[in-house]
């Protein structure tokens, strides 16, 4: 991956960060799709959101190139939060995750486009993530910040939030939005395989 065209489907800084620190650096080409879910678990979800962005920039993408989607959501009790829309939604989150565990879902798409076709894979990565039990004053004060706007679940595990995580079990960057070591491991099977292909 490291010597082909990469186009990242997101314009989330925080992914292309995540990539560009195994040594890949993407293209920038977010997805203007309109999202559509028809999944109902937050591990279906992503990888269906994850697929429809890799494909509609996929569709426009030239041949030797690599298309990557993703999509990233906080589960509590089986409730999906997603990005908040207010900072009073942000609250809400807040006041849900704090004092407990909930789950991190990223989805990931990879498609390889190469001049004979087109070859794909489709996976999810789960992170349980627990967090210490907050005060009144300081899930408004995180909720009322800038931080939490722009993220599943209404915070960021590398910001300031991380004064209040007791602890994770599993990918630490699947949190930040992208798990980059599973990324690695899939791509270096889906080119193993295109490579089989070609040698038949």
């Amino acid at each position: 991956m490291k010597h082909i065209r990469v186009i990242l489907a997101s314009n989330s800084p925080r992914r292309r960060e995540l990539l560009e620190q195994i040594g890949i650096r993407p293209e920038v080409r977010p997805s203007g799709i309109e999202e559509r879910v028809t999944s109902r678990t937050p591990e279906e979800m992503v990888m269906e959101l994850s697929l429809q962005k890799a494909e509609d920039v996929a569709a426009q993408a030239p041949a030797e190139t690599l298309i990557l989607g993703a999509d990233t959501v906080v589960a509590v009790d089986g409730e999906i939060l997603g990005k908040p829309g207010s900072h009073e939604d942000a609250e809400r989150m807040i006041r849900r995750i704090q004092g407990r565990r909930h789950q991190v879902y990223t989805g990931v798409t990879m498609i390889r486009k190469g001049q004979g076709g087109s070859r794909g894979i489709t996976f999810a990565e789960k992170t349980d993530v627990s967090v210490y039990p907050m005060t009144e004053a300081e899930i408004k004060a995180y909720a009322g910040s800038e931080e939490p706007m722009d993220k599943a679940g209404a915070y960021g595990i590398q910001g300031t939030f991380a004064s209040y995580i007791q602890g994770i079990c599993g990918d630490y960057n699947n949190v930040v939005g992208l798990p980059v070591g599973r990324v690695w491991q899939e791509w270096k099977r889906l080119t193993e395989e295109a490579e089989d292909e070609y040698d038949d």
